[in-house]
C-alpha cells in the first residue's frame, strides 16, 4: 500500500539551510557561475547573504540592508561594484581560468 503525499504538505526546500560552511558556500556559487547568468548569480549571492547574515553584510559592505534586499533578490542584475563588495564581504575570492586551452 502506497501513501500519497500531497505536494502542498511537504517542506519548502530552503538553500541557506545548507549553506553553513564556507565550503558548501564556494561550492553553490561556482556551481551556479558555471551558468553564465547574472540574475542568477545575483540571486544566489542573495541566498548566501541571508544564510551569513542580511545586517552583518550590510555592515561590511556600507550597503544598506534594502540595497542589499532589492539588488540579490534575483530580479534584477545588479551592478559589478555591488556584487564585488558582496563576494568580498563574504570571503569569498573569484578566480579566473582559460575556458580552452590553447594548443
Amino acid at each position: 500500500m502506497t501513501t500519497k503525499t500531497k505536494i502542498s504538505s511537504l517542506k519548502r526546500f530552503d538553500i541557506t539551510e545548507h549553506l553553513d560552511s564556507e565550503e558548501a558556500i564556494a561550492e553553490y556559487i561556482t556551481i551556479v557561475l558555471e551558468e553564465n547568468d547574472p540574475v542568477l548569480l545575483a540571486a544566489a549571492l542573495g541566498d548566501v547573504a541571508r544564510a551569513c547574515g542580511m545586517t552583518q553584510l550590510s555592515r561590511d559592505t556600507g550597503l544598506s540592508r534594502e540595497s542589499l534586499y532589492k539588488g540579490l533578490s534575483g530580479d534584477r542584475v545588479p551592478s559589478a561594484d555591488t556584487i564585488l563588495k558582496v563576494i568580498r564581504a563574504l570571503g569569498l575570492k573569484l578566480t579566473v581560468t582559460a575556458e580552452h586551452a590553447s594548443a
